[in-house]
């Protein structure tokens, strides 16, 4: 017999936000490990390249995780860490070292070598921070080396690319104080989504603007007090910390997914950049109809269904305020690993009342919260999803929510369509 303990305990919000019940839970999880994050990070960053310390197991979920072509190199390995290494039998800086050489003479378009720790490597203790100092000495200045850690001990797996962005902060030079204020966009965005988003910024007259992570390793963006941050993901709380210990002012933000999210998010940019109303309004407008259109297509599928949010990404609020408010979906309960107040204090307040906020996971006791609520679609992590199918629940991977496309008013409606594909699905099946 297995006896839970419940640690559940009910907060409120806190700073201003939405006084809302909490439920807060802590006890055995289902998610990801933060390795996940080099998927998508090795697109984005074109001459960079992250190198996973770590065991075969972690190899293999990169690889499965990505699903790389047999006609791309990838840009991202594994260092495999074997047994002579595990009992201390072989140095394995040594054995770093040598590869690093063999793989920065096979690949000189590297410029920035990402040295990824996993969860072996933090159990033996490999000192991952001086072996990327030393090798940085070694092949500077063609290739600047950092470390961060990807393990999945006691974290989730978007806090892979958290950890990335704020082991780059200390890499980007100071702003010139005399210089007029400039936009820094943090998050990795889908390269047409940032394109999207320079001829809105443009058309605004902000600017200058830039972007983290940038798409070249030479060509990161400058930092200081005259810097105001637009967060386009909310799961960067490192990243931000260290931008605002840089002097950087954060703006505060709903985050850019549907028409409402995207115009909030641009708003704040312009309301820092004294842009008047009248102007903003002029250029986000059509973008707003195009989006609204694209939404319609999708809302009578959608309109009255119920969703339910496990914890997974660290998405769910900003997802669920859209299914909610744009598509007219119904909320049993949204979930998330941590809960950040301050970054996603507008998101908070435009929550549905009835929607369950929970913080944290107890996953049996979430799940027969799930099963209760009996709802239409589960967006939940990959080791749940097979088993709720199996019960005859429709679910969608969280995951895809990051593979994919969704910020800015272009990709409103793809994002609606991720939420309609599983009933699609599942109506196909039930013929």
């Amino acid at each position: 017999m297995t006896v839970a303990l419940d640690l559940a305990r009910t907060d409120r919000n806190i700073n201003g936000c939405s006084e809302r019940p909490v439920l807060r839970q802590r006890g055995q999880r289902e998610v990801f490990c933060g390795l996940t994050g080099i998927v998508w990070m090795h697109r984005k960053i074109q001459d960079a390249f992250f190198l996973v310390v770590g065991s075969r197991t972690c190899a293999h979920l990169i690889q499965s995780a990505a699903g790389v072509m047999i006609f791309a190199e990838p840009r991202f390995a594994t260092a495999i860490l074997d047994e002579r290494d595990l009992a201390g039998l072989a140095d394995a800086n040594d054995e770093l070292d040598r590869i690093v050489d063999r793989l920065l003479a096979r690949r000189p378009d590297i410029k920035l070598l990402f040295l990824v720790g996993s969860c072996p490597s933090e159990v033996i203790k490999l000192d991952l921070a001086r072996a990327a100092a030393r090798l940085s000495k070694i092949h500077a200045p063609t290739v600047r080396v950092l470390n961060y850690s990807g393990s999945g001990i006691e974290t989730t797996f978007t806090q892979g690319e958290d950890a990335c962005l704020a082991a780059l902060v200390p890499e980007l030079p100071n702003s010139d104080r005399t210089a007029p204020p400039s936009l820094l966009v943090v998050g990795a965005l889908a390269d047409v989504v940032e394109d999207q988003f320079r001829r809105i910024f443009a058309d605004l007259s902000i600017g200058p603007v830039y972007f983290l992570p940038p798409r070249r390793a030479g060509e990161l963006p400058p930092v200081g007090g005259n810097t105001r941050v637009l967060l386009a993901q909310p799961f960067l709380s490192d990243t931000a910390k260290a931008l605002e210990e840089r002097g950087a002012e954060r703006l505060l933000a709903m985050f850019p997914l549907g028409a409402e999210g995207t115009t909030e998010w641009l708003r704040a940019a312009a309301n820092a950049w004294n842009i008047p109303e009248r102007k903003f309004r002029g250029v986000v407008a059509p973008c707003e109809e195009r989006a609204q259109t694209a939404l319609r297509r999708y809302r009578d599928q959608l309109t009255g269904k119920t969703i339910f949010f496990f914890p997974d990404s660290q998405l769910e609020l900003p997802l669920a305020r859209f299914v909610s408010r744009e598509l007219s979906m119904r909320t049993a309960e949204i979930g998330t690993p941590y809960l950040h107040q301050q970054h996603l204090a507008a998101e908070l307040d435009r929550l549905p009342d009835d929607a369950v906020l929970s913080e944290g996971q107890d996953v049996e006791l979430q799940l027969d919260r799930c099963r209760a609520s009996n709802p239409d679609v589960v967006v939940c992590g990959l080791g749940l999803a097979n088993p709720l199918e199996a019960e005859g629940l429709t679910t969608k991977w969280s995951i895809e929510f990051l593979f994919t496309p969704i910020q800015g008013y272009e990709q409103a409606g793809d994002l609606a369509e991720l939420f309609t594909r599983p009933l699609v699905r599942r109506s196909r099946l039930e013929v």
